[in-house]
């Protein structure tokens, strides 16, 4: 798509009124803009790296099927790029014209969910996100949704008992955001013209682009770009690391990447699929994944990251990839028209470096369903069960004989090496012996050749060892207690 049309400004909606910008740098978040260029200051800069929700607004976006769906993302890692033929809205915009309060800000008024109010803002909006899509929630849909916003003096009872009574100040059917969406629907539709945006020459240059094919020519001819799909991770990068992260391509606006589908035994996801988009898919037919999922971040962090950067960014603490190594999951990479399919496994190849060649991207994983007969667990040990830093994550699948051997088993780690990797000295111990206690415990012993783990802020290495022999010797147990295949998802505080 080479031939397509260019506009030189980003387009969107703040929110009632129509933003046209033409001198955006590649690194803006949206946050900043909010606040010093609109002067919109109830939005907050709390952490500045996407955990503590003060700065939550909320985007909202046209689906692939033609619909309107609003989410809590950070602000303060959001880039301004993301946002083109999106709609804002940020809490000042919650109070009706005649200044009073919206039932979310109401409730938090009357049950004293607000003491210094640095992060309330954050928690109304978090809340009013929830209470669109679920009038009345119970306490786990409540704790979910502000899994990313941290209160530091009122404590969260006062806050949970304002959210369980929102509905009791109004119905969900006069709020501007539902009752009006027809209309910004057609609003948002009419932003999206099918061109690209360019914005800034050369090293400075912000590109998004107007479809995946323009995508790919414009990677391929720019491969030293740095992409940007949810930002949960880039926009530490500016955030904390003050990294020059220019020229910039945004993909997050890409519908071909929002792909989910099962078949043939598989769930394929598109690389631009967000954490919150495949949770009930990937739960549904692989039941592990969805806690796994659901313990990544917070809320706007899961409305934001995608499985596809997970896995392109090649982190070593990375949630997904080893338990998709685990399951045996492929890569499409795509360069130009050209496409190739890789084992997951095989992508990682050092610290910082992947089998992905200059102007090549993800495009999709395809995750293989265990068998009924197959056992699958994933296990994530942090230094607080409500902490997303990993320490150590192990992922195991294995089928046995009928004699009671090991058939066929694969292991895979994150924290223990430079890459998400699989331990396949200790899975070669374990393979055509019984599935016992004494092969398990003389199978642990074989960790050694293949990890040796480094110490950090999140876990000595000695620690990361320890842990990762006795989550082998968890799925064994859970194996064996239980006369049916496991797919489980066990997190425990270290």
């Amino acid at each position: 798509m080479a031939d397509a049309a260019v506009r030189s400004h980003l387009r969107f909606i703040l929110n009632g009124r129509d933003v046209t910008l033409t001198d955006v740098a590649p690194d803006q978040t949206l946050l900043d803009w909010l606040r010093l260029a609109r002067a919109l200051k109830g939005t907050k800069e709390g952490c500045a790296e996407g955990d503590c929700g003060a700065c939550t607004v909320l985007v909202g976006r046209l689906t692939p099927d033609g619909g309107l769906v609003y989410e809590g993302v950070n602000a303060c890692i959001r880039f301004l790029g993301s946002l083109d033929g999106c709609h804002v809205v940020t809490v000042e915009h919650l109070a009706a014209k005649d200044g009073h309060l919206h039932p979310v800000q109401q409730a938090m008024v009357d049950f004293h969910g607000s003491q210094c109010g640095f992060c309330t803002p954050g928690f109304v909006m978090s809340l009013y996100a929830l209470w669109m899509q679920t009038p009345n929630p119970d306490d786990r849909q409540i704790e979910t949704a502000l899994q990313g916003n941290l209160c530091r003096c009122t404590g969260y009872e006062p806050i949970l008992r304002a959210a369980r009574a929102i509905s009791s100040y109004g119905g969900t059917e006069k709020d501007p955001l539902l009752s009006e969406r027809e209309t910004m629907i057609a609003r948002l539709k009419a932003l999206k013209d099918g061109a690209r945006v360019e914005i800034g020459a050369g090293k400075h240059r912000l590109v998004v682009p107007a479809g995946l094919d323009d995508f790919a020519d414009l990677l391929e001819a720019s491969p030293a770009a740095t992409l940007v799909a949810g930002s949960t991770d880039v926009g530490l990068w500016v955030t904390k690391h003050m990294r020059d992260i220019s020229p910039v391509i945004f993909i997050a606006g890409l519908d071909e990447l929002k792909s989910i589908s099962v078949k043939d035994g598989a769930v394929s996801i598109g690389a631009g699929v967000t954490y919150s988009e495949a949770i009930d898919t990937l739960g549904q037919h692989i039941p592990a994944l969805g806690p796994l999922i659901a313990r990544i971040g917070g809320q706007q962090v899961r409305n934001m990251g995608t499985i596809g950067g997970n896995i392109a960014n090649g982190s070593p603490i990375g949630d997904t990839p080893p338990a998709l190594i685990a399951l045996g999951a492929t890569l499409t990479l795509r360069k130009g028209k050209a496409r190739r399919t890789i084992p997951l496994q095989d992508f990682f190849i050092a610290y910082g470096k992947q089998d992905r060649q200059p102007g090549e991207f993800v495009e999709a994983v395809h995750i293989p369903i265990p068998e009924s007969h197959e056992h699958f667990a994933v296990y994530k040990v942090t230094k607080r069960r409500d902490e997303d830093i990993t320490a150590t994550l192990g992922a195991f699948r294995m089928t046995l004989a009928e004699d009671g051997t090991v058939a066929s088993i694969c292991i895979a780690y994150g924290g223990m090496a430079a890459t998400p990797k699989r331990a396949l000295a200790v899975e070669a111990a374990l393979l055509g012996q019984p599935w016992t206690e004494a092969t398990v415990e003389a199978a642990m012993e074989k960790y050694a050749d293949d990890f040796s783990p480094l110490t950090d802020m999140r876990a000595t290495a000695d620690y990361r060892a320890l842990v990762a022999k006795n989550l082998l010797l968890r799925f064994y147990l859970e194996t064996t207690s239980n006369a049916a295949p496991a797919q489980v998802s066990r997190y425990e505080a270290a």
